[in-house]
């Protein structure tokens, strides 16, 4: 060793390789060596870097309209309609902060809660405007004059929404604005006409489950205040006044709409009718239920919902038809800018689209998106950027705050976020590959646009099942395989043979063009109905809270806008949403809010149902919520339940059992052998077992409950100070245990349910 010869510096250099690996101070921590805190140091010096490349310049702006969206789910969320002045006023001062600190590092912070307390204060200024009176209790006979708004014709029946200038009832003062009546097939009035009827009214539908979707917010926003059907005959008269613009453009477009649905009828029938007039004028309740629950189990239904993918066809089609056109004149193409005259001809066809399609909430949502692009390109922009998204999502939030929370925004707005992403980075990686023949040979073929297409079909998919499970309680496995083999057809054939029937219809030329959609509608029809027919082509889910789809939808916005590593945190939240939903525990008890209908958990681990009717509707949610496969009409939902004309009793998986009473003479044995009590009447105070009456059930709606022992977590649709314009507080509102117990034991625990010698099998 002494004879080696050491080089100069040495000590300096395997000091230095030694201070990137080992700490040279501070390596003992409690006499502990510190290992692993230069790694720790230079991961947090990289993730401070990440931070600081994503909050760079021009990366604020998407942001903007989620933070926005969270003020508008924020406000969904409070017990009690805020002050409108309150939320202005502090919107307001908060964006003015934000002006004021634009230079500051701060600023990106302040612009998100600025734009949060922006989108409340939107969100309380659209209720304040569209705010009208809502029906609390059934009315049975009420003599109802108005004008005809709309009318939708149905396969069984049709709809019509009046617009109320009379009410008249025995019960009840109030005068509502508008309500949607259910009138016999055939017998719909037309559009813009007066008339006159008597109708049975009903409070707004409340959410049948815990949780579930609240159909009263939705109808409050369409300014309806009640539903119903009417009885009797409907009196056409003279209106006392006149109709007004709005009417008599609805009528006008209406008739649009008959008319081309009388041409289409001329060449198809049946379901290749029902989806023709469907995808051209948004009218589709006439498709028979067996194709359209194919078409959304397949994952095909997005095609019968007038939506952005119909905006884009309908503007692409004629943007690439006009800028041909236009080409075949070589003077125009050297001379002036026929791009942006493409363009502005798209964006005129898209808002024709609009308007005879009914210019629904979600309709209005896609030609915002559409007219968004179609801007971009006629000013020379980026058309499909974040930005572009951005803009559309803000405009779209500010017109209809209520949209937030609808299924067909959240879904639209995530298959959008994640093809952008997919134009964005994927598009220009998959194409940057070196050319080859091999590779010309595929794209000759067109195989990108082949790996394109399953890609679009996989993104958009993967990206809209958090919300399809939260709201439909179901998930398409074999979807992409639907859209690669029906969206071609339905992109390349049926929805330009459908715009050339329009522009041929004046001549009387448009009879080929329905033949060539009817053909290409078929087609759609075989691969939905195939792929629903494959194993395990209704993927069930369970129902699950709010809290996992939340973070799922945060999940989807960081792998979506996020562009350093840091977008695999996305995933993180993706992986962390499942495992809450899949942990989330189903219901043991299910309770309607009239109390007429109980599904009781059995030994099975399957609802068993107790009700006094039909009840259709309510059953197949509560099903489809459990996950399970059995319709309303299925016998084996009645399996263990003993009913008779008292009421009905059924064992729950420990045995003891719960009881729906009907009349008062049934109240004494239930209440001393069952463990819970449903009436839909007051209970006698000495009741012994736990019981749920009426007065509950007006105070919180339908219920859902979980065995904990020999007690009950009661879950209510409404919480207790819950106060809003689409559901208000009863006068007498009350708040109620969350914890229901029996006050004694059953008196008889054995497996003979009361009543049951006498009763008979539901």
């Amino acid at each position: 060793m002494a004879g080696l010869e050491r080089p100069p510096g040495w000590r300096r250099g395997i000091a230095g390789v030694m201070a990137d690996v080992w700490p040279p101070r501070g390596a003992l921590a409690g006499g502990l060596p510190a290992i692993g805190l230069p790694a720790w140091s230079s991961f947090a010096a990289r993730l401070k870097q990440w931070a600081r490349e994503e909050a760079g310049a021009g990366r604020l702006l998407p942001w903007v309209p989620i933070a926005f969206g969270a003020g508008i789910a924020v406000y969904f969320s409070a017990d009690h309609e805020p002050l409108l002045w309150v939320s202005a006023a502090a919107a307001l001062a908060l964006c003015l902060v934000a002006v004021l600190m634009r230079r500051h590092r701060l600023f990106p912070a302040v612009v998100m809660i600025a734009a949060a307390a922006s989108g409340f204060a939107v969100a309380t200024a659209k209720t304040a405007r569209v705010a009208h009176p809502v029906l609390a209790r059934p009315l049975y006979s009420v003599a109802l004059s108005g004008f005809v708004e709309a009318r939708d014709i149905r396969e069984r029946s049709d709809r019509i929404v009046l617009r109320v200038t009379a009410m008249e009832s025995q019960r009840s003062a109030i005068t509502l604005a508008r309500v949607r009546l259910a009138v016999r097939k055939g017998t719909a009035p037309d559009v813009g006409s007066f008339v006159q009827m008597k109708a049975r009214l009903l409070p707004p539908l409340a959410p049948v489950r815990p949780g579930s979707y609240d159909f009263a917010r939705d109808m409050f926003f369409q300014g309806i205040g009640a539903s119903g059907f009417v009885m009797g005959a409907i009196t056409t008269l003279t209106p006392p006044q006149a109709a007004g613009f709005g009417l008599r453009y609805a009528a006008v477009m209406q008739g649009l709409r008959d008319a081309i649905d009388a041409r289409i009828r001329a060449r198809l029938d049946g379901d290749e009718r029902a989806i023709a007039t469907a995808l051209l004028t948004g009218r589709r309740d006439a498709i028979t239920p067996d194709v359209n629950d194919a078409m959304f189990i397949s994952g095909l239904g997005h095609v019968l919902s007038i939506s952005g993918y119909h905006m884009a066809v309908v503007a692409g089609v004629v943007f690439f038809a006009v800028r041909a056109l236009l080409a075949l004149f070589p003077g125009l193409t050297v001379s002036h800018p026929i791009k942006k005259w493409a363009a502005a001809a798209a964006l005129v066809a898209a808002a024709f689209y609009l308007l005879l399609s009914g210019a629904e909430v979600a309709t209005q949502r896609s030609f915002f998106m559409t007219a968004v692009v179609l801007i971009a390109v006629m000013v020379d922009r980026r058309a499909v950027t974040f930005r572009t998204l951005a803009v559309a999502a803000m405009i779209v939030l500010i017109a209809a705050p209520e949209a937030l929370v609808h299924p067909s925004f959240q879904m639209s707005f995530a298959a959008t976020l994640g093809l952008v992403a997919l134009v964005q980075f994927g598009m220009p990686r998959l194409f940057a590959t070196p050319d080859s023949s091999a590779t010309q040979r595929i794209a000759l073929w067109g195989g990108r646009e082949l790996v394109m297409l399953l890609l679009a079909s996989l993104i958009a998919g993967l990206a809209t099942t958090p919300y399809a499970a939260f709201h439909f309680h179901r998930v398409t496995p074999y979807g992409v395989l639907a859209n690669l083999a029906a969206m071609p057809v339905v992109s390349a054939l049926v929805m330009p043979a459908g715009l050339l029937g329009l522009l041929a219809a004046p001549f009387g030329l448009d009879g080929p063009m329905w033949s060539l959609m009817g053909w290409g509608i078929d087609w759609m029809i075989a691969v939905t109905r195939w792929v629903a027919a494959l194993p395990g082509a209704v993927g069930r889910i369970t129902a699950f809270g709010i809290g996992p789809l939340i973070v799922a939808s945060l999940g989807l916005v960081l792998i979506g806008l996020l562009r350093t590593p840091l977008r695999w945190s996305g995933a993180v939240a993706l992986a962390a949403a499942t495992m809450w939903a899949v942990a989330t525990p189903q219901p043991d008890i299910l309770v309607s809010g009239d109390g007429r209908a109980v599904a009781v958990r059995g030994g099975d681990g399957r609802l068993h149902v107790m009700r006094t009717g039909k009840d259709v509707f309510v059953t197949r949610e509560w099903l489809a919520a459990d996950a399970d496969a059995r319709l309303p009409a299925d016998a084996a939902l009645g399996d263990g339940v003993s009913c008779d004309e008292a009421g009905c009793v059924v064992a729950m998986a420990d045995g003891r059992f719960v009881a729906m009473a009907l009349r008062a003479d049934a109240l004494a044995d239930d209440c001393a052998r069952a463990a819970l009590v449903v009436a839909a009447r007051a209970a006698p105070s000495n009741c012994a077992a736990a019981v749920i009456d009426r007065h509950r059930l007006r105070q919180q709606g339908a219920l859902m409950l979980v065995r904990r022992g020999t007690r009950f977590d009661v879950t209510p649709a409404r919480a207790y100070g819950t106060d809003r314009p689409w559901w208000p507080a009863p006068a007498e509102a009350s708040d109620f245990d969350p914890t229901l117990t029996p006050r004694a034991p059953p008196r008889s625990q054995d497996a003979t349910p009361p009543e049951t010698e006498q009763g008979v099998e539901d």
